[in-house]
């Protein structure tokens, strides 16, 4: 295998002669820098180039996890990436494609390689919390939402590692060392089935960063499954949050002046749209999934929305929350202008940052990371913001500025205040 394919690097920033006089932050700790694809690989070389390396020293592990490159390493790049993350403590990671039979086809790729988030995050065993960002100028589609709503989404199992078969006729089993029972009998239909599994350690991984992270924002925590209907695969999730709660986190809500509490999914979809916000709402790993763009779309655009997978053993990745904006891509492939949103990204940058900042004790890169995320809401509350914003936007007194996918970075770098 050609070993620069795999090549992993410590990058440092060269100086830019225009910054050459002002006196960059320093790092102590690199962070593990996950590149990725199409109009979000573009994005993600401007707000390094425009945002972060004329204020910081940046030092990063670097990955290239386009989609070339894990087909070239076997996906073994995306595995090494996450294993940096669990190392150095921090990642950031640009949007990737995830491979289906027209993206193996355009790639001439080897196999349908799996998603490399569900592959991070399996190895990282963590927990996704995403939350939008609160705009004065666009109001979400549900009126009554005036505080972020958090979506803490289990990050391992479920149908993402499921196993699936058409079956023609006859019986499919299930076989443990505890014996064999009869899940199906087709008879002579031809159908389809699909086992999924969890295991009580990541699950109880999974209520402990939830019970963790409500006590750090101080908001409450909503918990919900279908326990109902699946009387023990939902319903071991509901028992093992209940009884971490009653054992180790009641007594901390209390004084912290938080609740948790537990209700089936559907009434709490129904307690959601009539909420103010204000809480996080944990979910099992594919509601998750579905529940955190019906937020992000509500709040405004899955531009707007953080992403941060927390793992158990106390590592952090920051990610944009949305796909590679292929159409923009091809756009951009051919000369002509594009209006990307770049917030998301923005934020996963910030947010890593900061993060390193604080692990670090390094309280001047927790500052200029948290001037770059004042200096983003601020630009796009004068006025000037991207198209996919402007439709949404209205704000008595502003006029509206459509600006290009690099001018509307630029446009926050001229408004940065350290």
């Amino acid at each position: 295998m050609d070993e620069t394919v795999e090549k992993v690097e410590t990058v440092e920033t060269v100086e830019n002669p225009e910054t050459v006089e002002r006196e960059k932050i320093q790092m102590i700790t690199p962070l593990v820098e996950m590149d990725g694809d199409e109009m979000t690989r573009v994005l993600w070389k401007w707000v390094k180039e425009i945002l972060i390396e004329p204020y910081v020293d940046l030092k990063t592990e670097y990955y290239d996890l386009s989609i070339q490159n894990r087909d070239a390493t076997d996906d073994k790049i995306t595995e090494k990436a996450a294993n940096a993350c669990l190392k150095y403590g921090v990642g950031v990671k640009c949007a990737t494609i995830t491979a289906n039979a027209q993206r193996v086809q355009e790639f001439k790729l080897k196999k349908m390689w799996p998603s490399p988030n569900a592959t991070i995050r399996a190895i990282m065993d963590g927990t996704v919390f995403r939350a939008p960002l609160l705009v004065e100028g666009i109001t979400p589609l549900v009126p009554t939402w005036i505080r972020p709503i958090y979506v803490a989404r289990h990050a391992y199992g479920d149908v993402y590692k499921g196993v699936e078969m058409t079956v023609a006729g006859g019986e499919v089993k299930l076989t443990s060392n505890r014996g064999n029972k009869e899940v199906f009998d087709f008879g002579e239909k031809t159908g389809i089935v699909q086992a999924i599994h969890n295991t009580d350690e990541s699950i109880t991984s999974f209520a402990r960063s939830c019970f963790n992270y409500a006590l750090e924002e101080k908001v409450d925590l909503w918990f919900s499954t279908k326990d109902t209907i699946s009387k023990i695969y939902d319903h071991r999730f509901k028992d093992i949050f209940q009884n971490l709660y009653d054992t180790e986190y009641h007594e901390k809500f209390e004084q912290a002046g938080i609740t948790y509490f537990y209700t089936l999914i559907d009434d709490a979809v129904a307690r959601v749209m009539r909420s103010n916000g204000g809480f996080i709402w944990a979910l099992k790993n594919y509601d998750g999934d579905v529940m955190s763009d019906m937020v992000a779309t509500a709040f405004g655009s899955l531009a707007m929305m953080t992403s941060i997978l927390v793992s158990p053993s106390g590592a952090f990745e920051y990610e944009a929350a949305h796909g590679t904006v292929t159409r923009h891509f091809r756009k951009y492939e051919a000369g002509e202008e594009t209006s990307t949103n770049s917030v998301a990204t923005i934020f996963a940058w910030t947010g890593a940052l900061k993060k390193r900042g604080e692990l670090d004790s390094n309280q001047a890169l927790v500052d200029f990371a948290t001037a770059v995320e004042n200096a983003t809401i601020e630009t796009i509350e004068s006025g000037t913001m991207t198209k996919d914003l402007a439709s949404l936007f209205h704000k008595e007194g502003v006029e509206i500025k459509v600006a290009n996918s690099k001018e509307f970075i630029e446009a926050i770098a001229a408004n940065i205040k350290l």
